[in-house]
């Protein structure tokens, strides 16, 4: 269901990384229903075209590329560029999950993590701080999680990986503000995608219940957060930066 205008965003170009599912490609297809031309980036080359098939209106466009890291990014976004032009938003949301205790973590693995949500998120913030790459008054949303500011066991790696996504965020709003563009993070719950039932995948009713139940709306829709990603992207967060937003059915508040 789209909650805004089909063209409040008329003329702006964003572009989502992740977009080849779940809430990437939520986004995606909502950031077209107001009217956007959509960059798209995924790992997975045919889902990432299915994503585009799916996209209303026209101009958009899809680019296969696993991001991993700094310098990696930084080179493909300047490329990108190229032929986007100036962008009016980014929406990071590419990412990969792992639950394993840090005794059995190794530094390949810990560097799997950090790469496509850390590291590719500062190569990104490189590029984007360089001159004409994004409009005046431009939004970067980077997704997040509630393991950044919440323990579990098993997920040391992903919540260090959020938690630096969230302190980056401030940081990066306060070098971007001169010329009023905005930077913030989406802290998001248990979202039903199939990230999601990897992670859950092997758990007892009992413990999926428990669950469940700490999240006081339950679990949550790609939908959801791709309601609040827009409106961080859209004009209507002008005065919103430096901020992660809790989009967690109110798990945190349990």
């Amino acid at each position: 269901m789209n909650l805004f205008r089909n063209d409040v965003l008329q003329g702006m170009t964003f572009l989502v990384t992740g977009a080849s599912s779940g809430i990437g490609r939520a986004t995606a297809m909502l950031l077209a229903e107001c009217g956007a031309r959509v960059v798209l980036n995924g790992r997975d080359e045919e889902r990432l075209n299915e994503t585009l098939t799916s996209l209303i209106g026209t101009g958009h466009l899809a680019f296969a590329t696993a991001l991993e890291t700094a310098d990696q990014t930084n080179d493909w976004v300047k490329g990108l560029l190229e032929t986007t032009g100036p962008l009016n938003g980014v929406f990071h949301s590419a990412g990969i999950e792992m639950i394993r205790p840090v005794r059995m973590i190794k530094q390949a693995q810990l560097e799997d993590v950090l790469g496509s949500s850390l590291f590719a998120a500062f190569g990104m913030a490189r590029a984007l701080s360089g001159k004409n790459a994004l409009v005046d008054g431009a939004s970067l949303v980077f997704m997040s999680s509630v393991a950044g500011s919440t323990g579990q066991v098993g997920m040391t790696a992903y919540s260090a990986a959020k938690a630096a996504i969230d302190g980056m965020v401030r940081s990066l709003a306060c070098e971007l503000a001169p010329r009023q563009i905005r930077v913030n993070s989406i802290a998001a719950g248990a979202v039903q995608t199939a990230m999601h039932e990897r992670l859950t995948k092997g758990s007892g009713d009992d413990a999926a219940q428990a669950y469940a139940n700490s999240h006081l709306l339950g679990f949550g829709t790609p939908a959801d957060v791709a309601q609040a990603a827009v409106y961080l992207l859209s004009p209507a967060s002008r005065w919103v930066t430096g901020t992660t937003m809790f989009v967690d059915g109110g798990y945190t508040v349990r």
